[in-house]
């Protein structure tokens, strides 16, 4: 399947989101370039659906007008490009999505799923205070949303020793609306972002997904 959806968020920011319906050899065949470097690390991946994740990314970035020339990681694995734009990449099951943009900028994308109930102590603390377990579908909705805010902020600034629990807090929002807002402490460092989720849907497949990003203040 072509792009699932673009999100022209602002004159400088755009979401792509990729439904992964193509087989392994079908997104080779569609992607124009891939470095040795990348084409080892394809090879070296167990899951036939990673490898089609990342390649389905490489769909994604060639829709810019980016090829895999274009795209590197620093030393803790976070991507960016030569130029000035910002790139965070997010894969989930069937859906691979990545946001551009002149700002500072993370995504996540994340199904939504019963059993994040049971590890919802090991990255909510602050959240306590406004969320409600006793009603289940939105509970599963609200942490879902929580913890994709969390890995964007973290993939924004990737630094290691943050806790999703101890560090980043994310403040109360509603499902009915789109945006919320969420802080990082972590040693000296206090940073606050703003933050997008919507739900996502597939005709091909089972399940609700959350897609989140989140800008750096």
């Amino acid at each position: 399947m072509p792009l699932f959806q673009t999100i022209q968020f602002n004159e400088t920011t755009k979401i792509l989101i990729w439904e992964i319906t193509e087989s392994l050899e079908e997104l080779l065949s569609k992607v124009v370039f891939l470095k040795e470097k990348t084409q080892k690390r394809l090879n070296g991946m167990k899951s036939e659906m990673h490898q089609r994740a990342f390649l389905s990314v490489r769909m994604l970035i060639q829709e810019m007008g980016f090829t895999d020339k274009d795209l590197h990681y620093d030393e803790f694995g976070k991507p960016y490009f030569d130029c000035h734009n910002y790139i965070s990449i997010t894969h989930s099951y069937h859906f691979a999505a990545i946001i551009i943009s002149q700002e500072t900028v993370g995504i996540d994308m994340e199904l939504q799923r019963f059993k994040i109930q049971r590890i919802a102590d090991k990255f909510t603390d602050f959240e306590c205070d406004y969320l409600d377990p006793s009603s289940v579908e939105e509970y599963i909705k609200k942490l879902t949303v929580i913890w994709g805010a969390k890995e964007a902020i973290f993939k924004i600034r990737n630094e290691k020793g943050i806790s999703f629990k101890d560090h980043i807090n994310v403040s109360n929002f509603s499902l009915d609306e789109t945006q919320t807002q969420a802080s990082l402490h972590f040693d000296n460092l206090i940073k606050d972002f703003d933050v997008h989720y919507q739900e996502i849907e597939s005709n091909n497949f089972e399940g609700k997904f959350t897609l989140v990003y989140a800008f750096e203040k």
